[in-house]
């Protein structure tokens, strides 16, 4: 496929904080990605620089082979829902779906107001006085409907119960199935997004820990329970992220694919396996990272 998004060596800088270093990523086209991270691990601050709302120290960014700031051209085939999005005042909802519809040349008027509808989004209440979840409802409403190119959403779920965000993640996958285009979904909610994503980027620290197919992703790591001892025979010299134990019993993830060979001696010392969700791998590789980064700035 062909990459609409194209970063190369891109670091953002705050003072004496580095939001993003030196990250290079290629994103392809009529995917939908899982930009997944702890808080302040640079999702948001790379999805503001991909959307010219923010702007690289250093690093090149292209989108659609272009540089995305002041360039209506590539602006009009994407769309960022952000967290903090902010309207004036005295808006109501049909304000912004109004604005959307002149801006995103592919928007569905329609599928906004069996949204609207599905949402039970009050229209007769300014944007200042909504909820929460009714907040996030109006960007996921703009998100969905303007069925832009490449299309943002930044922890779009806030508010939302899980009805509501059933409700999202249900229109997502049926939208996109009938119209395919590329969602990135930054999301803290791993294990209800994990069915919905096909390629993972894991971001930590302000740099790219994972970019991969999430079915590649899934066979990445796996967890042997068992006798201590045997666990820990069985596991030396191999990559451990996590280790645990409970009085003689222990439990090791391993990253890297088990061979026959590595099935065959883990049924032969009795020891059990057990497979590593995605939420789970995602954590334990930033807790990994973080020891390493903390190791490093000890010495």
């Amino acid at each position: 496929m062909t990459a609409v998004i194209e970063v190369q060596n891109l670091s953002k800088r705050y003072k004496d904080t580095r939001a993003l270093d030196n990250v290079s990523l290629s994103v392809e086209g009529g995917a939908i990605y899982g930009l997944l991270g702890r808080n302040g691990a640079g999702k948001t601050t790379l999805m503001s620089i991909l959307t010219a709302q923010n702007f690289e120290s250093s690093g090149t960014v292209k989108i659609f082979g272009q540089h995305p700031y002041e360039n209506a051209h590539v602006l009009s085939r994407i769309c960022f829902v952000r967290e903090s999005q902010k309207y004036p005042d005295d808006a109501y909802p049909r304000h912004a779906f109004k604005a959307s519809s002149l801006f995103f040349p592919n928007w569905d008027q329609a599928l906004a107001d069996d949204l609207i509808a599905e949402f039970q989004l009050p229209m007769k209440t300014t944007i200042k006085k909504l909820s929460r979840g009714q907040l996030s409802a109006v960007g996921v409403i703009i998100g969905l409907a303007s069925r832009a190119e490449i299309t943002f959403f930044d922890e779009p779920y806030l508010g939302l119960d899980a009805v509501a965000r059933q409700i999202f993640y249900d229109r997502l996958v049926e939208d996109y199935a009938e119209h395919p285009r590329t969602i990135i979904l930054s999301s803290h909610l791993i294990d209800e997004v994990s069915n919905l994503i096909e390629k993972v980027i894991v971001i930590d620290n302000g740099q790219i820990l994972l970019n991969e197919d999430t079915d590649a992703v899934r066979d990445r790591a796996i967890t042997v329970i068992g006798d201590a001892d045997k666990v820990d025979t069985w596991s030396a010299g191999r990559d451990v992220l996590h280790r645990e134990a409970l009085g003689r019993v222990a439990s090791v993830t391993v990253l890297g694919a088990l061979t026959d060979d590595d099935r065959s001696s883990i049924a032969a010392s009795g020891l059990d396996l057990a497979p590593v969700s995605l939420q789970q791998l995602v954590v334990r590789l930033t807790q990994k990272a973080a020891a390493a980064s903390a190791t490093e700035e000890v010495h």
